[in-house]
C-alpha cells in the first residue's frame, strides 16, 4: 500500500512515499544517488518488492528542488545524512511505526550518506545495504563508527566501484561485500536487479530479525 508524504526540515519541506506492510517485521529507509530522486525506477521496483516479503519502506528527497539545482549539493554528504536521520525521526514519531527495527538501503553516493546517518543517528540504525555505492565518501571516522550490519553489494564489471568498495569494506567493523556477476554500475544487465533484490532481503532477514525496539528506546 503506497502513500504519500511530506518531511518537515529546517523549515523546507521533502516529498516522499512510503510501501506500508500491515504485518511489516521492520523498516527500510532509502537513500537515492546523486541525480536520482523519490521517483528513481530501481529504488521504487527493490522497494515494492521488499514490500511484498514482508518490509515497510520510506523513500524520499534528499533535497528539495531548488537545493538539487547547486550541483555540488548532490555530493554533499554530510547534508545528506543529515536529511536521513531527519526522515528517521519523522517515521519514529509517524503514526506508521510500531517499534519495528530499522535499516538503510542506499545507492551511490546515498550510500556514503546511509553510512554517515547510521553513525550519527540517535535511533538504532540495525543493517545497511549499499547497491552500487561509495561508500569511501563517508570517511574512515564515520566508517569506523558504523554499527549496523553492512552489505556492499557492487556490479563484477563495475571495476573503479569495487575498488572504492573494497577501501571502505577495511574501515567497516560488521560488513561484507558482494559482486553480482556480469553487472555494470546500474544493474540494467538482465536479472541483476533482481540478484540485487534477493541479496538484501536475505540480509534484511537475518540481521533484523528479533531486533524489535522495546519501549522508551526511541523516546
Amino acid at each position: 500500500m503506497m502513500q504519500e508524504i511530506s518531511i518537515k526540515v529546517d523549515g523546507k519541506t521533502l516529498l516522499g512515499h512510503i510501501y506500508l506492510n500491515l504485518k511489516s517485521k521492520a523498516w527500510v529507509v532509502f537513500a537515492h544517488g546523486s541525480g536520482s530522486s523519490r521517483m528513481s525506477e530501481r529504488n521504487n521496483w527493490v522497494a515494492k518488492e521488499l514490500e511484498k516479503k514482508g518490509f515497510s519502506t520510506l523513500l524520499f528527497d534528499l533535497l528539495t528542488e531548488k537545493e538539487d539545482e547547486v550541483y555540488m549539493n548532490r555530493f554533499n554528504i554530510p547534508l545528506l545524512a543529515d536529511r536521513l536521520v531527519a526522515a528517521t525521526k519523522w517515521l519514529v514519531e509517524s503514526e506508521y511505526y510500531r517499534k519495528e527495527p530499522i535499516a538503510y538501503f542506499g545507492a551511490s553516493t546515498g550510500a556514503a550518506a546511509a553510512l554517515v546517518a547510521a553513525a550519527n543517528s540517535r535511533y538504532p540504525i540495525y543493517s545497511v545495504v549499499s547497491r552500487g555505492g561509495r561508500p569511501d565518501l563517508a570517511g574512515i571516522d564515520k566508517l569506523n563508527n558504523v554499527t549496523a550490519s553492512t552489505l556492499l553489494i557492487v556490479g563484477s564489471r563495475d571495476t573503479e566501484v569495487i575498488r572504492l568498495n573494497e577501501i571502505a569494506l577495511r574501515e567497516l567493523p560488521d560488513a561484507k561485500i558482494v559482486l553480482v556477476p556480469g553487472a555494470t554500475h546500474l544493474f540494467e544487465e538482465p536479472g541483476a536487479l533482481k540478484e540485487v533484490l534477493t541479496l538484501a532481503a536475505d540480509w534484511f532477514q537475518v540481521h533484523l530479525q528479533d531486533k524489535h525496539i522495546e519501549g522508551g528506546a526511541y523516546e
